[in-house]
């Protein structure tokens, strides 16, 4: 049983891991922008116990929500031992962007990167004191190859696989094991109106929530540091 951070939980692969995990028993800390969209759904907090689950608000964009959810989280589980970020944003912002498309890019670099950055550096020194804790960050096939034309997206993208490689060396030592989770199309509301490819065909959410909590068995040795994930044959990256 773990002691687990979600971001980005209230919906798609986020929503997935967090129902998978839920069901396996483990402690389960789940940030959201909105609490309200979870009334009413599986993960309404009257309808689970709260001894082992907790949502809280967390806007990647507001640095003092990190360590307020942290904070909190500890408070009730009496540590962290993992972490799996889920939130992000996509945008459509091209090489040669408008004027008014500026603060696509800077909410992209917030979100998708300084977000993260952030929330592991307030849990880090719980996350150090277990010595086989886990950051598990869904990056995209978007952060090791740029495929089409969403130059702002996939620069976010390359930033956050880069910062996973750091997390990575930075951990080690202390048995933090560092998994990025790079997929391309999947069957989420996100990609609708991005890409036309049957969503039948795509990776599926469920399929990514499997593979983290197989991540979450493994032992220290054998947690491997990237899983690229593709629906598509893509033959260089």
């Amino acid at each position: 049983m773990r002691k687990i951070l979600i971001s980005g939980a209230s919906r798609g692969i986020g929503k997935a891991i967090t129902l998978k995990l839920l069901k396996e028993g483990h402690l389960l800390s789940i940030g959201v922008r909105n609490k309200e969209d979870l009334i009413n759904t599986p993960l309404d907090p009257k309808s689970n116990n709260p001894d082992s689950f907790l949502v809280h608000t967390y806007n990647a964009t507001d640095k003092k929500s990190s360590k307020k959810w942290v904070e909190k989280t500890v408070e009730a589980f009496k540590g962290i031992d993992t972490i799996i970020h889920c939130a992000g944003i996509l945008k459509r912002t091209n090489l040669i962007f408008s004027d008014n498309e500026i603060q696509d890019i800077e909410d992209l670099w917030k979100v998708n990167v300084i977000g993260p950055w952030i929330l592991t550096r307030d849990a880090w020194k719980y996350l150090s004191i277990n010595n086989s804790a886990r950051i598990i960050v869904l990056v995209s096939m978007s952060g090791k190859r740029s495929k089409g034309n969403l130059a702002a997206y996939s620069m976010s993208k390359f930033a956050l696989m880069s910062l996973c490689q750091t997390m990575r060396n930075e951990g080690w030592g202390k048995g933090i094991r560092v998994t990025a989770i790079c997929p391309g199309w999947v069957n989420t509301d996100m990609a609708k109106g991005i890409n036309y490819f049957p969503k039948e065909e795509m990776t599926q959410t469920d399929d990514i929530a499997t593979i983290c909590s197989n991540l979450l068995d493994l032992p220290n040795s054998s947690v491997p540091f990237e899983i690229t994930v593709n629906c598509q044959l893509e033959t260089t990256f």
